[in-house]
């Protein structure tokens, strides 16, 4: 235990004195206390945390009985939670100095996902007192049949930017490892580190558990501290020359290389940010293509490359040796790179807590100011880059939810728990509903998942591979067969994503790794960008593509699963607010005098939408007629809209429509005419009974064919389907298969099965949002309609019909069809584009559209993809 004295004398030596908000943490801590601390980044969350812990936690080593031998470092008494790889080896570097000087006799070590064999087997012999670890390393600790007695000493668990885990299943399977953890350890203190939560009270409710059962000493109440340390954040934008009048979605943004490479030169050290894998390397490329000088000091970092790339990435970022890394969210998190001065969030950041997230990385040390520039791939990115600033300013950020009684996870855990010591049934039911989680768990439901992990469930009965747990003969839950235990331990973990398939040269030297679904559609011969380098497919051997460098030429980019990260309703509300002002004569940002053309445009030809408005735009074409809607509630709720709007308008009588979708709108597409403007009020009426919502949403998808894509990550989760085998792996081809033979067979043989309805749960829940929907529909109700026809597109309505074209028409097809479309629009308006002579439409498509609008099905990093069904009943289509 280091004394106050000592810190303080520590943080002197460096020219440093403790904040308010960290004396509070370590107060709290020296009276035993959990708590939740929410400050700025760059402000000193971790130092709060662990000099806080250096004080309080009274950690003595074991003895030798011997003088002479040195005693061995304390055991594991910290555990560490961070959510990603590079973090977690930040956050060990981070912690290492002050132990040296305050407690010199602990050790320090990390355990994730890019630990060496030799320093597993090292951990394995012996834990460090501190351990930084991810959820899905703590969950494999908790399995080894040792557990109770490794982690029997552990007195704290920092659980480092909770808000990226609160509201996804690893976060529920940190609730799980906590509960666990508890009762092994009395007093036991959680404490959550985040600096961009919106819902504080129910994030730290959520760490701390539910309220123990009458006759438990509860424990100290948890306390709440919030940073008082003024953290400025500067967010602007870098303008286009040129804002088009009629912009559409899907571009890399190549477009802004010019100003991109400016603002490089014109600062220190810059992070660029971009959404998605695909993106980031075509524009690392395009840097190195503008500047060759730069080769060595510009750099790409994803979680596809190797670890030894990131790690000479992330140690030039904190050398100050690189002038640039183009990067995604794998740099997203709380790494302390101080020679990073300026970020450039390339695209739109599509939520509040993203963009500061991402602004944080910029002067992250107290005192220095964070700077975000947001550079706009399309016009319309404009009016969000404006209004993410105001929202920024303002304090709203998103609030984070954690799941509710994901049975999957809870499956899984009971076979965690039987392999590290056991169970009884009772106990641990107790001990989950502790859990926000599961709180509300059912007795039924409890007993559902105890008879799926002991024989799973009625129409597996008869297969040994799915009788996982078995009482012994004291009534103890284990795993009886060691090979299902290996099978377990391998595939434990919450992130379900394709088949990757390792890059490596075929004369040696890994590289990193890429999707199998998109090396499958390759040859030997064909070339793709990765990691910077235009590599040529030799040959694919053992779930590994060999490969060798290409000459120079246009390569493929590899895409990674994911969707197009929809619009959050902050940044979506905020986003209205930017339009109502613009209806109103007010553009007062530099973003909206950009945009100012276009916005004048739309008003001209039809209405600008508002808090207050909701604009319905009609049109007549050759294909049929349009109904354009715009309720800003995001792509995700715009599906699930899109698809209940067609199916009521088909009733009574038989309708096809087809169906395009952005962050913005909807569109509806029908071969004869429909009276929208008479029919949308009774069309947009929230049934009373929240279940009937849910029975027309269903009814209006082809919901069967979606839960099945959606029960593929739950039966991998749950146990039924393993991605990993001990000494093989499987193709996403054959999980896919495995995955829907499971869920045929359920819905024929074991219709009641939990995780059938989990699926057809989560995709109403998450894929379609359907609570927002009926929120965006009950916001709709009350806004006045303004239903316009139209001539001609608008500017809002001629991105909904690019999305449409995508799905109709080639690469070049495309391009002819818009560049035309273009050209007659711009016509009809008239005068000069802004900031420059009128060009020719088809220039300047080739000169944008022909670089990105090919890379438009490009996927985002972290999310899963958005449900994308092929036909809709009653004969609604995409």
């Amino acid at each position: 235990m280091a004394d106050a004295a000592a810190v303080e004398a520590w943080l002197a030596a460096r020219g440093w004195r403790p904040f308010g908000f960290q004396r509070e943490v370590w107060q709290a801590m020296a009276e035993g206390r959990s708590g939740l601390l929410h400050a700025s980044t760059g402000t000193g969350k971790t130092l709060a945390a662990w000099l806080g812990a250096l004080q309080a936690l009274r950690v003595d080593a074991p003895s030798t009985g011997s003088r002479s031998k040195k005693a061995p470092a304390p055991p594991l008494s910290v555990l560490w939670l961070t959510p990603m790889r590079a973090l977690a080896a930040d956050t060990t570097r981070a912690l290492a100095e002050p132990i040296a000087a305050l407690e010199p006799t602990w050790s320090i070590g990390l355990r994730s996902g890019d630990t060496t064999p030799a320093e597993r087997s090292a951990q394995d012999r012996r834990l460090p007192t501190v351990l930084v670890t991810t959820p899905e390393s703590l969950t494999l600790q908790l399995a080894r049949a040792d557990a109770p007695a490794t982690l029997a000493h552990v007195q704290l668990v920092v659980v480092d930017e909770w808000h990226e885990l609160l509201g996804n299943k690893r976060g529920v399977q940190v609730q799980l490892a906590l509960a666990r953890l508890r009762p092994r350890r009395p007093g036991l203190m959680c404490w959550a580190l985040s600096a961009t939560l919106g819902n504080l009270d129910e994030a730290l409710a959520t760490l701390v558990g539910v309220p123990p059962r009458p006759g438990v000493t509860p424990a100290p109440a948890p306390a709440l501290v919030r940073g008082d340390v003024a953290k400025s954040i500067v967010v602007d934008t870098l303008l286009p020359e040129r804002a088009e009048r009629f912009s559409w979605g899907g571009h890399m943004g190549l477009r802004m290389l010019p100003q991109v490479v400016r603002a490089i030169e014109e600062s220190g050290t810059t992070l660029a940010f971009t959404n998605t894998r695909s993106q980031a390397e075509r524009w690392y490329q395009a840097l190195l293509d503008a500047r060759p000088d730069w080769a060595g000091v510009v750099a790409l970092h994803h979680g596809s490359l190797a670890r030894e790339v990131r790690e000479w990435v992330e140690a030039g970022l904190k050398a100050g040796t690189l002038r640039a890394v183009v990067c995604t969210s794998s740099l997203d998190l709380g790494v302390d790179f101080l020679p990073v001065d300026r970020v450039l969030q390339i695209g739109s950041a599509k939520g509040v807590a993203r963009l500061l997230q991402r602004a944080g990385r910029s002067g992250h040390a107290p005192g220095r100011p964070s700077r975000v520039t947001l550079v706009p791939t399309h016009s319309l990115e404009l009016v969000e880059a404006a209004a993410a600033r105001h929202a920024a300013q303002q304090g709203q950020v998103e609030a984070r939810h954690s799941p509710q009684e994901p049975l999957d996870v809870l499956v899984q855990h009971l076979v965690t728990v039987a392999l590290g010591g056991g169970f009884t049934p009772e106990a641990l039911y107790a001990e989950v509903r502790t859990t926000t989680a599961y709180h509300a768990l059912s007795p039924e439901a409890w007993q559902w998942c105890l008879d799926f992990v002991r024989q799973g469930g009625p129409s597996l009965a008869a297969y040994p591979d799915y009788q996982r747990v078995a009482p012994d003969e004291h009534g103890v839950w284990r795993v009886p067969d060691a090979r299902l235990a290996r099978r377990h331990r391998v595939n434990i973990g919450t992130i379900v994503s394709d088949a990757s398939i390792n890059v490596a040269y075929q004369s040696g030297g890994a590289l990193g790794s890429v999707e199998e679904s998109f090396i499958a559609r390759m040859k030997p011969g064909d070339c793709f960008l990765f990691g910077g380098r235009l590599l040529e497919l030799v040959r694919v051997h053992q779930m590994t593509a060999h490969v060798k460098r290409a000459p120079a030429g246009r390569g493929a980019v590899p895409r990674w699963n994911g969707g197009r990260m929809p619009l959050s309703n902050t940044l979506a509300d905020a986003v209205l607010r930017e339009l109502d002002a613009a209806d109103r004569g007010r553009f007062d940002s530099p973003e909206m005098q950009c945009v100012r053309p276009l916005l004048e445009i739309q008003g001209r030809w039809s209405a600008l939408p508002t808090p207050a408005t909701l604009l319905a735009e009609t049109w007549k074409s050759r294909e049929g007629w349009h109904l354009f809607l715009y309720p800003f509630a995001g792509r995700l709720v715009h599906l699930g809209l899109a698809s209940l709007l067609g199916w009521r308008a088909a009733r009574p009588e038989q309708a096809t429509f087809s169906i395009a979708v952005n962050d913005y709108g909807l569109e509806l597409l029908s071969a004869r005419e429909i009276a929208w403007g008479e029919r949308l009020p009774a069309l947009l009426a929230t049934p009373a009974d929240p279940a009937a919502l849910l029975g027309e949403v269903l009814a209006s998808l082809n919901a069967t064919e979606m839960s099945r894509r959606r029960f593929r990550e739950i039966a991998r989760i749950a146990g039924l389907i393993f991605q990993s085998h001990p000494g093989e792996r499987q193709s996403n081809r054959q999980l896919q298969a495995s995955a829907s033979l499971f869920f045929d067979v359920l819905r024929k043989y074991d219709p009641g099965n939990l995780l059938l309805a989990q699926a057809q749960r989560e995709l109403l829940r998450q894929e379609l949002d359907v609570d927002q929907l009926a929120a965006a529909l009950r916001r709709m109700q009350r806004q006045q309609l303004a239903a316009v026809t139209l001539a001609r597109p608008s500017p809002l309505a001629f991105p909904l019909l690019v999305e449409r074209f995508r799905e109709k028409f080639t690469n070049e097809s495309l391009t002819a069809r818009i560049a035309r479309m273009v050209a007659e629009l711009e016509g009809r308006a008239g005068g000069a584009a802004v900031g420059t002579a009128h060009e020719d439409a088809k220039t300047v498509f080739a000169r944008d559209a022909l670089q990105d609008a090919a890379q438009a099905s490009v996927v985002a990093d972290r999310d899963e993809p958005p449900p994308r069904p092929r036909r809709r009943r009653p004969g609604v289509r995409t």
